[in-house]
């Protein structure tokens, strides 16, 4: 199997997975806690506790709630009425950027989910505009495929295949990236869509996790961590996953 699923049995913790990232990556050093990366390029978000995301308050729907994971603690949302929102858009101002998360979609959930959404608002008015970002999923036949949505002034694009599934209830590092001509996602390092896009940079405004940004379309599953950088880095840069031990649920 690929390399970008992980199981539970002799798997190493997350103190070791956030050391390989940073050996890997020459990007800014990971603060535990929650706390996000020093240096304006990129920002982490440890999904830890509930209060505070990234340093950020958050304002907590439903009953998330923190959970042992085999790399730490994560955030467990019930894909009914679980959400969190904090008051940050980490990838406002960019022509380009990488978006990464470390998640567990569980089975059971609703067809179609959010489990990460960006949103820009009106500075004049604080109101959510047409402009986002989102991370999603479909689930097909009892597996899952990655959906990635963005959209700035009318330009949008969905990256959508649902050839390309996989299991459910296991651990697993997705990644948006977009470097001012083509948006890309990935499941591991594994494409699984690409298209042309002109993305204007978005303006500051909010996040929401577990559910889009209008309470709708929940999801059900925990989220370990996020990694927002502020340009397209290539595949070889992303975040590393620790090696596949044993294949299992991950729980």
């Amino acid at each position: 199997m690929a390399n970008y699923r992980i199981g539970t049995a002799g798997l190493i913790g997350l103190a070791m997975m956030l050391t390989i990232a940073l050996i890997q990556s020459p990007l800014p050093a990971i603060q535990a806690g929650g706390g996000q990366a020093t240096g304006s390029e990129t920002e982490v978000w440890i999904f830890d506790r509930i209060d505070a995301i990234g340093g950020h308050p958050t304002t907590a729907l439903g009953d998330p709630h923190v959970i042992d994971s085999p790399y730490g603690k994560a955030v467990e949302f019930n894909g009914v009425d679980d959400a969190l929102f904090i008051g940050e858009h980490p990838l406002a101002g960019v022509s380009g950027y990488t978006w990464e998360v470390i998640f567990r979609p569980d089975a059971d959930g609703a067809q179609a989910q959010r489990f990460f959404h960006l949103q820009e608002q009106d500075p004049s008015t604080g109101k959510d505009t047409d402009n986002r970002m989102l991370f999603e999923i479909r689930i097909v036949d009892g597996q899952w495929c990655l959906d990635s949505f963005a959209t700035t002034g009318g330009q949008k694009l969905t990256l959508l295949n649902c050839k390309l599934l996989h299991p459910l209830g296991q651990w697993y590092r997705v990644t948006a990236v977009y470097d001012g001509k083509k948006l890309r996602n990935y499941v591991g390092d594994e494409l699984q869509g690409e298209g042309d896009l002109n993305l204007g940079p978005q303006l500051a405004g909010r996040s929401s996790a577990g559910a889009r940004i209008n309470k709708s379309y929940y999801f059900k599953g925990a989220i370990l961590m996020a990694r927002m950088t502020r340009r397209a880095l290539p595949v070889e840069q992303f975040l590393k996953m620790p090696p596949l031990a044993v294949s299992g649920q991950g729980k």
